[in-house]
């Protein structure tokens, strides 16, 4: 492209404080350096974590300028120095928990999905390479990156340790939804939870990733999935995609916990907090069977409350466990998951509830905020 080499003008969604409007404006970026990738984004979405960073909910979501934005897909417009398994022109979805695979971490096999380098960091918000951003606004100043994407512009650089090149057919817009939320819900159940025919299976909080979970545990084969969640209307996306019940906290005068309990004989084998709730991640933990229930992590918790638990309670052989995008190692194993979602293994269209151009951003974050949305498809 003629475009090599050369920092490229183009529109970005730049956060300039916490809560404030994205201001949608033009802005400078850089070619990539050493091991870095540009790339043209095409789609881009709004998951609750860049809400919770839009709304500044913690110390270390709080530098600005800042583009945020991570769940995207696009295409290569150019490589810097060293980059080897990518070029331009090919079809790419970003990831914010990156995989080198060198370090002690990426060679872990099964152990891990993290990477010394590139795993998820909120604190983070320049490159690896040199400890400096990519992008300027249209007086010079620096704008910061986000969770190693910054994905709400025409163009982004990334590390390309934090970059999947996808099959050339696969649907991008789709395929959009693998950068998160489909990938983080949907790894849950198949990886960390390893969901067997006939288990059951409790989701707290019916938001995009909960959806995913459900769908991970319906491919699986799960007897009971029930949905848990304080909007009514959540019941029938829920129904849609897979759950099997459905409980709303505020229509029944017992803790949820003991509902699911008695539901189940006892408890569910696996359940998932996708709400980001200590209360509700409490009821998540308790709601599983002792001796062999497990409580996965997935809710974004910005505060910083503790978890109410005692020790004696995990004598009862309940666990409790976090999952970083669905324990998938992104370059290693995005590329398969992506071939299951172009073979139907995986329903993908029922998570994307609106379209709009990426002028709308703002609009679109409302969706999120109201409830109305799982995910807005942005397309620049």
């Amino acid at each position: 492209m003629a475009s090599n080499g050369k920092v490229i003008t183009c529109r970005a969604a730049v956060a300039y404080g916490p809560g404030q409007p994205l201001v949608v404006e033009q802005v400078q970026v850089d070619p990539p350096q050493k091991m870095e990738v540009r790339i043209k984004i095409l789609f881009t979405s709004i998951c609750h974590t860049d809400l919770s960073a839009w709304k500044g909910e913690s110390e270390a979501q709080r530098a600005y300028p800042r583009i945020l934005g991570h769940e995207a897909s696009g295409v290569v417009e150019s490589v810097g120095e060293g980059v080897i398994d990518m070029k331009e022109g090919d079809h790419v979805v970003p990831i914010f928990n990156g995989e080198c695979g060198d370090c002690i971490y990426c060679k872990s096999s099964k152990k891990t999905n993290l990477c010394g380098k590139f795993r998820v960091n909120p604190f983070k918000s320049v490159m690896n390479s040199d400890g400096k951003v990519r992008f300027r606004n249209k007086d010079g100043i620096p704008i910061y990156h986000f969770l190693n994407t910054s994905t709400f512009s025409d163009y982004t650089v990334v590390d390309s340790a934090c970059l999947v090149k996808i099959d050339p057919h696969a649907p991008l817009d789709k395929m959009t939804l693998l950068s998160c939320g489909v990938s983080t819900g949907l790894g849950a159940a198949w990886n960390t939870a390893d969901v067997q025919t006939g288990e059951t299976v409790a989701v707290f909080g019916l938001g995009a990733v909960g959806l995913a979970v459900v769908e991970g545990a319906r491919t699986r084969g799960a007897s009971k999935i029930i949905g848990v969640d304080i909007n009514p209307e959540k019941r029938i996306k829920g129904e849609a995609i897979g759950i099997t019940d459905f409980i709303n906290p505020k229509e029944i005068d017992v803790p949820v916990h003991e509902k699911i309990r008695e539901m189940t004989e006892g408890g569910v084998h696996y359940s998932f907090e996708c709400a980001g709730n200590m209360e509700v991640l409490r009821e998540a933990f308790l709601c599983t069977h002792d001796g062999w229930g497990m409580a996965i992590v997935l809710g974004i918790h910005p505060t910083p409350t503790l978890l109410s638990l005692h020790p004696m309670e995990l004598f009862d052989g309940r666990r409790i466990v976090a999952s970083v995008f669905g324990d998938f190692k992104g370059k290693s194993q995005l590329p398969l998951f992506a071939k299951q979602c172009m073979a139907g293994v995986v329903k993908l269209d029922e998570f994307i509830t609106h379209r709009l151009p990426f002028e709308k951003i703002n609009e679109a974050f409302q969706l999120l905020i109201d409830g109305k949305s799982l995910r807005c498809l942005l397309h620049l």
